[in-house]
């Protein structure tokens, strides 16, 4: 782009030229001989020498053209994503928007792992998808370099030359690249020069979706995993038993499954699309306690205390056929979720609620003391059942989680050391402080109910958390109330999710609750992919969200 000084600088030079030259077309040669001559008078006339002959001005020197300069740029500035991208090199150059010729290509030792991220992304900005193509300016490339830095889920994204390089480690990380193109393109309409480098402070990331209570629709299902794809989150929680409903369909206990409820062929639809997206589906059969929909086809299985009053949703751990039940479930249903990770629930066994549990249920307590000995109680009866069910999932290979509230201090047994602490709460019986599971080197994964619970009707003081708390207020080390732990316990925190409970399922429909959760699902993101204070303050944060 030329410079307004200097082309100011060329008009003047022409046009001074031009000038000069008419001035002297005006005024012939001998003219100024003349004038010397009247002002010396005749005598020095006489003896002055003759004029010389006169000479038509030669034409003026055409002015040499000024080269057009090479375009400068200023610094490139980081692109405006959700979440915020960790680290951005500035450059100078035009950047990167999509054009009618542009393609996503893959490295041709690639193609199998990456064909569905560069289809993905071509469908989105519109352009040509080139399978084992050579990249040309314009293209947008995808490769993978296993011994690239960063570790898992990072990225590198390079925009340079006219065309776009992302390159990761893993599949996951870019993937995460190509949504940070997409979102850089959809907010400003190109991607800026320079280079981004990328990755999650946190592995575990992401939504927990309570099916039981309420039932949401396959289609509701997978928007919410597109819209957390995007937002680089990794995980989303099904918990689909509880006692108002059981929602996925079972071969080995139909008796229990309730209406409507998700189809096993809707649940692999479910699992494939969250395959593609890097998301694992991290499903929950919560127990001892809210299996009150097993209970109703199972009434024999029901927990009583010494009066005979049944216990709201907790079967009787001392009774060998409720573990055959919830067993064989596990079983069912252990091959149908090819994800990572699984969620033995074990929070609010209603037993242990009692003043005094050994006297209410002394069933419980003499199974107690036959496994464990003579001073062993309910709640090691209770530790034996999370860690029976732990038995059963964990040669799948996946990682094991429980409730915060199904972990006890002071028993003769304790809870395997592998299940991680999803902690959400301090206001349970025997409530324990998020320091005493740090402490024990377990590790945690945070759904602080003070900002992470959205509970529909908002019962029991809960209130709709906002995205503008948490992105102000929390932050992965807050566990539990607005304190935080101390940072040296960091890497024992996994990350967190925000959870929908759908406590009054009628309070909002399933388009009001994903309206609800937009916003502190966005904070959410930004959070757990980097914890320090974020640069945008939240209300230039939530006009990008909503543009996003």
């Amino acid at each position: 782009m030329m410079s307004t000084p200097r082309r100011h600088t060329r008009v003047r030079t022409i046009a001074t030229a031009t000038v000069a030259a008419l001035v002297t077309l005006a005024l012939p040669g001998c003219t100024a001989a003349s004038d010397a001559a009247r002002a010396r008078g005749p005598a020095d006339a006489a003896t002055a020498p003759a004029p010389a002959p006169a000479t038509k001005a030669a034409p003026p020197a055409e002015a040499a053209p000024t080269p057009t300069p090479t375009p400068t740029y200023p610094l490139s500035t980081a692109p405006r994503t959700i979440p915020a991208v960790r680290e951005h090199v500035p450059a100078r150059g035009p950047g990167w928007k999509p054009t009618p010729d542009a393609r996503v290509v893959v490295a041709p030792d690639d193609t199998a792992e990456l064909s569905d991220e560069a289809k993905l992304l071509a469908g989105e900005l519109r352009i040509g998808y080139g399978e084992s193509a050579a990249p040309r300016a314009g293209d947008v490339e995808l490769s993978l370099d296993a011994g690239a830095a960063g570790g898992p889920e990072s990225y590198t994204l390079d925009v340079k030359d006219g065309r776009v390089r992302i390159n990761g480690p893993d599949q996951a990380g870019v993937f995460y690249g190509t949504r940070t193109l997409k979102q850089a393109v959809k907010s400003a309409g190109s991607a800026p020069e320079g280079t981004v480098r990328d990755a999650p402070a946190k592995p575990q990331r992401g939504l927990n979706l309570d099916i039981a209570r309420k039932y949401f629709s396959p289609d509701w299902i997978e928007d919410r995993l597109r819209e957390m794809a995007d937002l680089k989150l990794n995980q989303l929680g099904l918990h689909f038993s509880d006692d108002q409903a059981f929602r996925i369909q079972s071969d080995t206990h139909p008796e229990i499954v309730s209406t409507p409820h998700l189809t096993k062929a809707q649940v692999r639809e479910i699992n494939a699309l969250a395959a593609r997206l890097h998301i694992t589906v991290v499903p929950e059969i919560d127990s001892p306690g809210h299996l009150g929909a097993v209970l109703r086809a199972h009434p024999d299985l029901q927990l009583r205390d010494t009066q005979g009053r049944a216990v709201k949703g907790a079967v009787d751990i001392s009774n060998p056929a409720s573990a055959k039940l919830v067993d064989e479930l596990l079983r069912e249903y252990i091959p149908l979720f090819p994800g990572g990770a699984w969620h033995l629930g074990a929070d609010e066994y209603q037993a242990l609620v009692y003043r005094d549990p050994q006297a209410s249920f002394p069933q419980l307590a003499s199974a107690a003391r036959q496994r464990y000995g003579p001073s062993a109680r309910v709640q090691d009866l209770a530790t034996g059942w999370l860690n029976d069910r732990a038995a059963v999932v964990r040669p799948s290979g996946k990682a094991l989680k429980a409730w915060n509230d199904g972990f006890f201090a002071g028993g003769v047994t304790s809870a395997a050391k592998d299940i991680q602490v999803e902690y959400w709460t301090g206001k349970e019986n025997g409530a324990r402080p998020p320091l005493e599971y740090l402490r024990e080197g377990r590790k945690l994964v945070n759904l602080n109910d003070e900002f992470l619970y959205y509970v529909l009707g908002e019962p029991n003081q809960f209130t709709y958390p906002t995205g503008k708390r948490i992105y102000e207020q929390w932050t992965p080390l807050v566990l539990r109330g607005t304190t935080p732990v101390p940072a040296s316990y960091g890497p024992q925190i996994l990350g967190g999710r925000l959870a929908v409970w759908s406590d009054l399922s009628g309070a909002q429909t399933q388009a009001q609750v994903a309206a609800g959760i937009q916003a502190p699902l966005a904070a959410l993101s930004q959070k757990v992919w980097d914890a320090r204070t974020p640069r945008l303050p939240w209300s230039d944060f939530k006009a990008l969200a909503d543009r996003l």
